[in-house]
């Protein structure tokens, strides 16, 4: 390595201190590497213009090992460790680590011999037996190795309580390959595994597992909290919304992928319940014709009935939806498909209606709708009726997607002792469905926060 005049260190490193850039540009300017400039500034900090001569000579055992017990002792750099001592080279520190993990202090005094006879290859001929030690040099290698122990357990104890789980963590393997690991900066490897107990072969095993983590176990726990928060109802499309409306940048193919992992999966619907009877009362015309976007709440209505069957009995549904953002408007229960289950809830829906709003209201053809008091009702309001053509569910295709999803996100998934449980269990999830579910349609909004959002704008 090439030499530095005195005079040439001290104006790089008062350069650095008056001018405050950083060690590259100085280090650039002065056309030198910027690790030796930054030892020598850190040097001059400690030892002023002393550091800018340093001896250079031999030295002794003990100070080799007081820079090391310093180093260990602070947890300092080989770098940290120079600057402290006024050490020219901070590469001689390691060195100095080497020679005494490999040989103790023996190999400190011998100098370099240490080192070549650690990492050189094993010589042809029979090495020549060292020179027995005294009793006294015996003790004192005794307690330096005993203090290295006793350094290297301390730290691996103050590693579990860090944990916080420390008879846990013994007897897991990945622990203990991960606290080896964080220690192995400060320690050789074989003592390290001898004192928490791990074959070399399941470190290794252990670090390889760590360095091929999931990178996405952090993602599937969302997705699995999110699954069990609408009990199972979330297909990977309103996954991925609910993930981004959560601050979650995700692609909705690597939802789906690990939704499929996780077994996450939407039930298919069955159908579904037939209220027609025959020709009987006044059809009206079709006049929604299939347009099922509304450009304002309370602009198009439609409605339907549909059967449950629950503890040897039935239950019938007859809600009244809102085609501008799917909300459902009014509803009613009954345990038989009477008028009033149909006339009760145009009475609710009716009351919900601004002063002067009259909407359109769609229907099959079933015999309710077609009833005289039915008909009556809504010529009183001023709505419009209109119905689908007979045995055509696509005229009403909205209201009976609403019901297979209402069946598959709730009904099919439960089971009901009652017809009780069964209607407490719908009023339950038609407020989740206006207020909570979100739809691809509205933009990743349930349809009350997207009616409001429409009012506000």
């Amino acid at each position: 390595m090439s030499k530095y005049a005195a005079q040439f260190k001290l104006s790089a490193i008062t350069a650095f201190l008056e001018r405050g850039r950083g060690f590259r540009h100085i280090a650039a300017r002065f056309q030198m590497d910027p690790t030796l400039l930054r030892r020598w500034v850190e040097a001059y900090r400690l030892h002023g213009e002393a550091s800018l001569s340093s001896s250079g000579g031999r030295y002794s055992a003990l100070f080799k090992f007081s820079v090391l017990q310093r180093m260990w002792r602070d947890s300092l750099s080989f770098r940290r460790a120079a600057a402290l001592f006024n050490l020219g080279d901070s590469t001689q520190v390691g060195r100095w680590q080497q020679q005494y993990y490999s040989g103790g202090i023996e190999a400190l005094a011998s100098g370099e011999k240490g080192l070549n006879i650690a990492m050189s290859k094993p010589p042809a001929k029979p090495r020549k037996t060292a020179a027995p030690l005294t009793d006294q040099e015996r003790a004192h290698k005794a307690l330096l190795d005993e203090l290295q122990y006793l350094r290297m357990e301390n730290a691996y104890l103050k590693k579990l309580g860090e944990l916080g789980e420390a008879v846990e963590a013994r007897e897991r393997s990945e622990e203990k390959a991960r606290l080896v690991s964080e220690l192995r900066q400060s320690f050789p490897l074989d003592p390290l595994l001898k004192l928490v107990g791990l074959a070399r072969s399941t470190y290794y095993y252990q670090l390889k597992a760590m360095d091929g983590a999931d990178r996405f176990v952090s993602l599937k726990a969302s997705i699995q909290s999110l699954q069990d928060e609408h009990k199972g109802r979330f297909g990977y499309r309103r996954m991925t919304l609910a993930l981004r409306s959560n601050g979650q940048l995700i692609n909705s193919k690597t939802v789906r992928r690990l939704m499929g992992e996780l077994s996450l999966k939407c039930t298919v619907r069955p159908k579904k319940y037939r209220s027609y009877r025959g020709p009987m009362g006044k059809v009206s015309p079709n006049t929604l014709a299939r347009q099922f976007e509304a450009e304002q709440p309370n602009q198009k209505w439609v409605t339907d009935v549909t059967e449950f069957k629950v503890a040897g009995g039935k239950l019938y549904l007859s809600p009244v939806l809102d085609l501008y953002n799917g909300e459902i408007v009014a509803y009613q229960t009954a345990t038989r498909p009477q008028y009033a289950l149909v006339g009760d809830m145009l009475e609710q829906a009716l009351e919900r209606l601004p002063e002067g709003v009259k909407p359109m209201l769609h229907s099959d053809q079933g015999w309710h709708y077609r009833y005289p008091k039915y008909r009556d009702q809504l010529e009183k309001a001023g709505l419009e009726q209109s119905m689908s053509r007979r045995g055509n569910c696509y005229d009403n295709a909205t209201m009976e997607s609403f019901f297979g999803t209402l069946k598959s996100e709730f009904y099919y998934r439960e089971s009901f002792d009652s017809v009780a449980q069964l209607q407490a269990g719908l009023a339950e999830y038609i407020h989740y469905y206006n207020h909570k579910r979100i739809k691809t349609k509205l933009g990743g909004l349930s349809p009350v926060a997207y009616r409001a959002r429409s009012a506000v704008a």
